[in-house]
């Protein structure tokens, strides 16, 4: 039982009215803990604490034993990983041993052999220009390979297993054409000897043949003009001061009009021609004429 504690006593002891109000209302928050089992908690930690999860049954800890599924998003085995740089897949034909614009004596091989199983209708230039990308393109698609027009390992080692060695001739044949009987006039003397027919120069001395080699002509709105001439001046490294083009090997016989190297022509072939110039698609043949010939040769330009 609770005894009751009159004034009196608490006067004695020394308290006030306040002090017995304060005490009375202790008491009675002890009483009624002790009777209802649990523990009293301040004031403000009931309204800050959240409500307790539901859970299906209890533990030692009072944590729920069947708690939530953790989201897929907080997985660690789903979380964002960076984008791995990829890895270039190697090329299935290989490495590319030839491409446009290359030059040389492997393109030249390339082109020989081209031409042995019909795929180069030409001889060859020693450029890698667009017929020979064509042509290297028709042999790919024949053999099923992807027509890049680029010789690969693959498609050089496909062309070597069906082809031969090519021969001297096959390499270097005089002209793509076969030469016509040459003028009169150039049976004398030192003479460039040039048919637009043929669309051949022969290099000539004394009547004798000393080499021959392919030749383009101007258009028709820029025609190579036809006559006799001579050399009067030779420019290695020539560049055309009206069309800024490289005239390479420049042998000069008439006004601007030169027998010279091109490399449009050695690309090309005859589907394109000149301003009015003789090119000449083989630069290692005309390179050696350059050498051979001298200011004052004849050159005789004819139909």
């Amino acid at each position: 039982m609770v005894r009751s504690i009159t004034g009196s006593t608490l006067r004695r002891r020394g308290l006030g009215w306040a002090g017995t109000t304060t005490t009375a209302a202790l008491a009675v928050l002890a009483m009624t803990a002790a009777t209802a089992g649990c523990k009293v908690q301040p004031a403000d930690s009931a309204s800050a604490a959240p409500p307790a999860p539901p859970r299906a049954t209890t533990a030692d800890d009072a944590k729920p034993v069947a708690s939530q599924p953790a989201s897929p998003d907080a997985s660690p085995s789903s979380s964002p990983k960076a984008d791995a740089t990829p890895t270039p897949k190697p090329d299935p034909q290989g490495t590319t041993l030839m491409a446009s614009g290359a030059e040389g004596k492997q393109v030249r091989e390339l082109q020989a052999r081209l031409r042995q199983i019909g795929h180069f209708d030409r001889s060859p230039t020693g450029y890698y220009g667009t017929v020979t990308v064509a042509a290297v393109q028709s042999f790919q698609g024949k053999r099923g390979l992807s027509r890049t027009g680029r010789t690969d390992t693959l498609t050089w080692q496909k062309l070597l297993g069906m082809t031969h060695e090519p021969t001297a001739a096959e390499l270097n044949p005089p002209t793509a054409l076969p030469v016509t009987k040459p003028d009169k006039r150039c049976m004398t003397g030192r003479v460039l000897c040039i048919s637009k027919n043929s669309r051949t120069l022969s290099w000539m001395i004394d009547g004798r043949l000393v080499s021959s080699m392919d030749v383009r002509f101007g258009s028709q709105y820029t025609p190579t003009r036809e006559g006799t001439f001579s050399v009067y001046w030779k420019s290695r490294h020539h560049v055309s001061t009206i069309y800024h083009s490289a005239m390479p090997y420049a042998m000069f016989f008439s006004g601007g009009q030169a027998v010279h190297y091109s490399a449009d022509f050695a690309a090309r072939g005859y589907s394109g021609a000149s301003h009015g110039c003789v090119n000449v698609r083989d630069e290692g043949k005309i390179a050696s004429l350059f050498a051979q010939v001298q200011t004052g040769d004849k050159v005789v330009v004819y139909g």
